[in-house]
């Protein structure tokens, strides 16, 4: 039987690059943004059910400040006073065991939120003492730490 080394060499390069790919560690971010009298937003998305704080992935080049601050603009037009503060970094094991969320709390000057992008079917500032049925319990936990003085949870 005729081997083809190309064909095999080939073989063993897309197994090496499949399994560093996979093996890849992911970041995201969420960001709690307060607004003047107090109030968190959070935002519903159209293809999963549940009120989340803003934020996405981190892109090449870009900081994790920089990801919270834009992700912020474009699901909600809300725009941070001032760069957001790093609180934690959580392991997202629901995901993957490579995935990690940086947790930013940010402050903005208006209380003025729009549902931006496709993926936005709703947002708000809501009372943290009033949060919305179906909120996440990632981030109702997130809020009860900010709120407690807490230390964060190991997990998202």
């Amino acid at each position: 039987m005729r081997e083809w080394p190309l064909l095999a060499q080939a073989a063993k390069r897309l197994a090496v690059v499949r399994a560093r790919f996979a093996a890849r560690t992911t970041l995201g971010v969420r960001v709690l943004v307060l607004d003047p009298r107090g109030r968190v937003l959070l935002l519903r998305h159209t293809y999963v059910p549940g009120w989340y704080f803003p934020g996405g992935g981190v892109e090449a080049g870009e900081t994790a400040a920089e990801a919270a601050a834009r992700e912020t603009v474009e699901e909600t037009g809300v725009r941070l006073a001032s760069a957001p503060r790093l609180v934690s970094i959580h392991l997202n094991p629901r995901v993957s065991t490579r995935d990690h969320v940086a947790f930013f709390h940010g402050e903005t000057a208006s209380s003025d939120a729009t549902a931006r992008l496709g993926e936005i079917a709703e947002v708000g500032f809501f009372d943290p003492d009033r949060l919305p049925a179906g909120i996440t319990g990632a981030t109702a936990r997130r809020i009860g730490e900010w709120i407690e003085g807490d230390a964060p949870a190991r997990e998202w």
